[in-house]
């Protein structure tokens, strides 16, 4: 398992992307928006989503004032430290 955090800035947005062999779970602390494959979804703080292989993938922060803190794990751990594990952005799915 491969575990990060990322905090978001009011009006921040993480790149969708995709994981081709890797599931995650994200834990929102301060809670958020996930969106996947295209749907939005509002995560309560404390809410945990489960994401799996394939499926594109962001969360963003809606607030004007307010830093959002993710946990974010994956398994299994590919890749490096460096480069989050495998990856693709939805413009090189096809």
């Amino acid at each position: 398992m491969r575990l990060n955090t990322v905090t978001l800035a009011p009006g921040e947005t993480t790149a969708p992307h995709t994981h081709e062999q890797q599931e995650e779970v994200y834990l929102a602390l301060d809670g958020g928006v996930v969106e996947i494959d295209g749907n939005r979804h509002e995560v309560s703080p404390g809410g945990v989503v489960r994401i799996g292989p394939d499926a594109i993938r962001s969360v963003r922060n809606d607030t004007d004032t307010e830093e959002q803190t993710w946990i974010m794990c994956g398994a299994p751990p590919l890749g490096t430290v460096d480069d989050f594990g495998q990856y693709r952005m939805p413009d090189d799915a096809n």
